[in-house]
């Protein structure tokens, strides 16, 4: 095999971008799907039900909870609503660096009461939002 046959073989700079878009749109839509849906539950389910499942929604005030709901809802919304409507996609970022503060306050609060086991998911998600926030301010914005 010669040189030429293999820089040929190798991705053009255009189909790594178109690649790496891709997986950013599979990250903010599995990180939308998860932060909806725990946000819904803090949202509606009664805190005494919550407490049985989490122990630390009957130990804070059922405000805090409501509006952790409500605001991983936002955040998870801001992550695909933004590109899927065209509408002021410079938000998706925003929405991004918006979840990773919530997961980093999230592992602060698990380890302060020696909760461990939560840091890993904290961790990882918060992980996930950061790279949707990298990658959407630097390597393939949305809109242009």
């Amino acid at each position: 095999m010669n040189t030429r046959s293999l820089a040929t073989s190798s991705p053009t700079p255009g189909a790594r971008r178109k690649a790496f878009h891709v997986a950013l749109w599979l990250v903010q839509a599995g990180l939308a799907v998860m932060f909806v849906g725990m946000g819904v539950s803090k949202s509606t389910i009664p805190i005494a039900e919550l407490a049985q499942k989490f122990v630390w929604p009957g130990e804070v005030p059922a405000a805090l909870v409501r509006f952790i709901g409500v605001s991983e809802i936002l955040g998870g919304l801001g992550l695909v609503l933004p590109g899927l409507t065209k509408r002021k996609p410079g938000l998706t970022p925003w929405a991004a660096l918006g979840l990773v503060t919530v997961m980093l306050l999230a592992g602060i609060f698990h380890a302060t009461r020696g909760e461990l086991r939560a840091l890993p998911v904290n961790a990882a998600f918060g992980a996930l939002a950061a790279l949707v926030w990298w990658g959407r301010t630097r390597k393939v914005p949305l809109g242009r």
